[in-house]
């Protein structure tokens, strides 16, 4: 019987915690309410409306800021690509002449041989 006692105690002990928790809730809920009492209709609509021209005019900003950087990472990776390019025929007419020189030297090359066989 002991047992059953401190079980029903215990269910008592919650039950009055959660009451108890549930006054401060509320009356800390009341308290809140009464310090951050809303404003009247007109005065939040205007508080809004300048809310609203603020976020716009940052959106704008934050718009233009990005736009601009896409601008400038767009030149520059046009000057990059441009650099690239440069290089990359400078190489190629560097091979290329390295190649006529080869071809050249084996084109004499063999002539002097043809003709060393013919005398």
């Amino acid at each position: 019987m002991d047992s059953h006692s401190d079980e029903h105690e215990n269910d008592v002990n919650q039950l009055g915690g959660f009451i108890a928790g549930l006054l401060v809730g509320g009356l800390a809920g009341a308290v809140a309410m009464l310090l951050l009492a809303p404003q009247s209709g007109k005065r939040t609509r205007a508080k809004i409306q300048q809310k609203s021209i603020e976020l716009r005019e940052q959106t704008t900003e934050a718009v233009e800021d990005a736009m601009a950087q896409a601008r400038t990472k767009g030149r520059q990776i046009r000057a990059d690509v441009r650099e690239k390019a440069d290089e990359l025929q400078q190489r190629g007419q560097d091979v290329l002449d390295e190649q006529k020189e080869r071809l050249s030297t084996l084109v004499k090359a063999g002539k002097t041989a043809v003709q060393g066989s013919q005398a």
